[in-house]
């Protein structure tokens, strides 16, 4: 397995890196009303203490990693919602500068020195996201490949410049998002990102590629540390990550919803969350691959425990 630096410490001495959980969900749970096209970005000019409360229990229940407030922030989404150009890159750059604090503060805190420095993801959501229309969970966008170039190029730099250990480019619905991100990573040399994506089953991306398409376009790439699968129903994620382990020896990841389904024109959750165990699943992806593992939407702080619990991470 071809490990990189930023994930070694965990890799290597605990066999697993732990991610967090949801974060906009987190916030729902907690009273916020995040019926805004900017989800839980909306909260950075708002309430940025509130996703710094989500950052910190996060890192208290056993995260190594926790991904910014970024997922639906981007330019062109702030200025949709009255910010100026300034005011939005400097919530960009907030979202990053916010989880930060938080890991640092926590770090100088900590009473167990035993774990290694808890790193902070910048999440860079697909162009789905920005459009608030649940596209992101189809991939049908009247958008080319290289619209979705110029879309993220701006976000990608901005983010990487405030400083995180890497990007997590997240949810991706669609091989062509897949390919217009990897062109944007080969333009940045020092970047390093591991990439995710959502599926409608067990093979395909939720716009019907296969899903080891995908994964071949974004793993040769250096700038990728590892690649696999998230806000996904937990019953397919084990498929998919022996499938990505057949094409691709770089660390897989692996962070599914909690197997509810969301209904983006009621903007509600339906069914009900898988009745299995977080830690009996984690130790099921930890054996079909996975080395990144923690949660998406609908999971929290205590899915979090569980997995470190059950992985021993």
């Amino acid at each position: 397995m071809k490990i990189h630096g930023t994930l070694a410490p965990f890799l290597r001495d605990h066999g697993t890196l732990l991610l967090d959980g949801g974060l906009a969900t987190e916030l729902e749970r907690a009273g916020f009303d995040l019926d805004h096209p900017l989800w839980s970005a909306w909260l950075l000019s708002e309430r940025p203490e509130a996703i710094a409360a989500v950052h910190r229990a996060y890192l208290a229940a056993g995260a190594d990693c926790i991904t910014t407030a970024s997922y639906q922030a981007t330019i062109p989404g702030f200025r949709r919602s009255g910010a100026t150009d300034a005011e939005a890159r400097g919530l960009l750059i907030r979202s990053v500068e916010l989880a930060l604090r938080v890991r640092d503060e926590f770090r100088s805190g900590a009473s167990e020195t035993r774990r290694a420095h808890p790193l902070v993801a910048a999440s860079i959501g697909p162009y789905g996201a920005f459009l608030a229309d649940g596209s992101e969970y189809t991939g049908a966008y009247a958008i080319g490949h290289d619209g979705l170039v110029d879309f993220h190029r701006g976000r990608m730099r901005l983010l990487l410049e405030a400083g995180p250990d890497l990007l997590a480019c997240e949810t991706i619905p669609s091989v062509v998002e897949a390919r217009a991100l990897a062109v944007l990573l080969a333009e940045l040399p020092d970047a390093r990102a591991w990439v995710s994506f959502s599926c409608r089953d067990g093979a395909r991306l939720c716009d019907g590629t296969p899903f080891v398409d995908a994964v071949r376009a974004v793993a040769v790439l250096p700038q990728v540390v590892a690649v696999g699968v998230n806000c996904t129903a937990p019953v397919f994620v084990e498929a998919l990550l022996r499938a990505a382990a057949a094409v691709t020896d770089k660390p897989l990841v692996a962070y599914p919803n909690s197997g509810e389904t969301y209904d983006a024109a009621a903007r509600v959750w339906r069914g009900m969350s898988d009745p299995l165990d977080w830690g009996e699943r984690a130790r099921a992806w930890r054996a079909a691959g996975a080395r990144l593992v923690g949660g998406c939407c609908r999971t929290g702080p205590d899915h979090v425990r569980a997995a470190r619990a059950a992985l021993g991470a």
